[in-house]
């Protein structure tokens, strides 16, 4: 199926400003969704005061208006193309039973904490159960680890994952999340199935290292069940999200490096609670590495750990590459939401938080997590609007993140690329005949001694809801000898600012925000850019990646709409405005 860009668009390459008709063809197109929302079926959730279920959660996301838990009804202007409800596997389903005077599970003990009329009562509650979350304790509440309920649960969230299963206008997946936190180390994973069965999740009740659960899932595909496991929130891990060693302390071994591989093909790169891209103490170089950062960990003399962000994942997969031919950390990009209450809470105007009752209102929100983000989304190229089709797009990692804005982002790269042009018709196809996509390898066999070095085909159209576009910059990765190094070029851009010579950085595009009315215009930026670039520092004998960052012009904050509702101050050392951006899967080359 063909898409057509079909207005006359102003194109801004490199300070060459353009006017034609865009037309990009291709068999597949862009889908935006959400692999990571949580409903009453998660434990947190339900204390949080969150009562919508897995059906709602689906409405919602297909259009349909949504009651928060403190009152105020949210609606989606634009719905997705595809969701993963990803209820917590450990007690599914047992906190919402007990409210339930039919259910056993309301003579538990622990339901007359969370069915009490007072508030203050069932405040108590979540901080019991998170303690033994935190500790690493097995969190085994009397019998609330309940085979039966759990069993039942499940049942539910496939049957609504099921009826709302659209196929050709919305997807529905079956999920749940394995919420593992040892030593309070992040090391959840979202867990999405590729059909309309699922066995009972492997949950934390089950084991605590992920590998246990990369184990489970090789078991469940040899009996028919395609599934894949979705890292999140590498910032919150303590360094251990991405390690160069085994979880036992042991060397990495081909087959775990195989496994993980397998079973673990995306990262969530942005959500809620933080962007995990990169840290300014790691990429000194980065202008713009200083993004909606959460350093909240556990262990603040980690915050800046190596083994907390995707950048740095992806160099000590080429220093591991280089040093023992193994590269576990070969993974694409989305983005999701965190949202624990159904609501996908994305628009910074109408920003509603991710804790429910505790942090609903403007007043909550600056009082309590100022620094977590509206954000984010997933995005694919897919042939269809399908499970098969998406799924086998997250497979190959023809994927992207967002922050938040429906940003359409396509990449290239290859050896015969210099004549290919993405604004031209029929350049997409040309891409796909002569290079590889997001996700995708280069091979130096590939490497033709007339054109030298990978050239790098990238688009970028705007958010027709959101800021025009900044630039496109492309994030280069590379090891010698197995120490890896890094490099942020600027490829495309708009208006006619040159590259200092000096510093060799771009001037910023300028800022339109009226920081009194919260307006700004869209006077500066562009709707689309296309480039080409090429590699001027290739090395064919060093192991490289290349990554996509499209950035947008300066908007408003949700912290800057916030203080503005409240009539307040906003909080200090806050940024009012926010440069949006979309993370594309990596390509790779290989030297060998």
């Amino acid at each position: 199926m063909k898409f057509i860009l079909a207005s006359i668009l102003i194109l801004i390459s490199g300070g060459n400003v353009l006017a034609a008709e865009s037309t990009m063809g291709a068999d597949r197109v862009p889908l935006f969704g959400e692999t990571h929302i949580h409903t009453a079926y998660s434990l947190d959730a339900y204390m949080f005061s969150t009562r919508a279920n897995p059906d709602e959660a689906y409405e919602f996301a297909k259009g349909k208006p949504l009651k928060h838990p403190l009152g105020k009804t949210y609606q989606l202007k634009r719905p997705l193309d595809f969701m993963a409800v990803t209820d917590h596997g450990f007690f599914m389903g047992s906190i919402a039973k007990m409210s339930d005077p039919n259910h056993r599970l309301s003579q538990h003990p622990f339901a007359k904490i969370v069915n009490s009329p007072d508030q203050s009562v069932r405040d108590t509650g979540f901080p019991i159960l998170r303690s033994g979350q935190l500790d690493g304790k097995p969190l085994n509440i009397g019998t609330l680890a309940d085979p039966g309920v759990q069993r039942e649960t499940w049942d539910e969230t496939i049957a609504a994952a099921n009826r709302h299963n659209d196929p050709g206008t919305f997807t529905a997946f079956i999920a749940y999340e394995y919420s593992s936190i040892p030593q309070r180390n992040n090391q959840h994973r979202n867990v999405i199935f590729k059909g309309s069965s699922a066995p009972l999740p492997f949950s934390r009740s089950d084991s605590e290292n992920p590998e246990d659960l990369w184990v489970w899932m090789d078991k469940i595909r040899a009996d028919g069940y395609e599934a894949l496991a979705i890292p999140h929130n590498s910032n919150q891990s303590n360094g251990t999200k991405f390690e160069r060693v085994m979880r036992n302390g042991s060397p990495m071994t081909q087959e775990y490096a195989a496994r993980r591989i397998r079973n673990e093909p995306l990262v969530e790169v942005t959500q809620v609670k933080g962007t995990s891209e990169t840290h300014p103490m790691l990429s000194p170089n980065d202008e713009f590495a200083d993004f909606e950062l959460w350093d909240n960990a556990s262990r603040p003399d980690k915050a800046a750990d190596p083994g907390n962000f995707v950048r740095s994942a992806y160099r000590t997969g080429l220093e591991l590459q280089d040093n023992s031919g193994l590269n576990p950390y070969r993974f694409g990009l989305i983005g999701s939401t965190d949202s624990h209450t159904g609501i996908v809470p994305v628009i910074e105007s109408e920003y509603s938080g991710k804790l429910g009752a505790l942090d609903g209102t403007p007043a909550k929100r600056l009082q309590g997590q100022k620094t977590w983000s509206a954000s984010g989304l997933a995005a694919v190229w897919a042939q269809e609007n399908t499970r098969d089709s998406i799924y086998e797009a997250f497979r190959r990692k023809e994927t992207w993140a967002t922050t938040g804005p429906r940003i359409k982002v396509r990449f290239f790269g290859g050896f015969d690329m210099k004549e290919v042009s993405l604004g031209e018709e029929g350049g997409v196809d040309a891409a796909y005949a002569s290079g590889v996509s997001m996700g995708g390898e280069l091979k130096a066999s590939d490497v033709n001694g007339a054109n030298g070095a990978p050239t790098f085909a990238v688009w970028a159209i705007k958010d027709p809801e959101s800021g025009h576009l900044d630039r496109i910059q492309i994030v280069k990765g590379w090891s010698v000898g197995g120490k890896s190094q890094e490099k942020v070029y600027d490829v495309v851009w708009s208006g006619d600012r040159k590259v200092d010579a000096a510093t060799g950085q771009l001037p910023a595009v300028g800022n339109t925000v009226n920081l009194e009315t919260l307006e700004y215009t869209n006077s500066i930026g562009a709707v689309e850019l296309i480039g080409t670039w090429t590699d001027p520092d290739f090395g064919p004998k060093h192991n490289a990646f290349y990554y996509v960052r499209v950035l947008e012009i300066p908007t408003p904050r949700w912290s800057a709409f916030d203080a503005k509702a409240l009539g307040v101050s906003h909080p200090e050392g806050l940024p009012k405005t926010i440069q949006e951006r979309a993370f594309t899967s990596p390509i790779w080359y290989d030297s060998i």
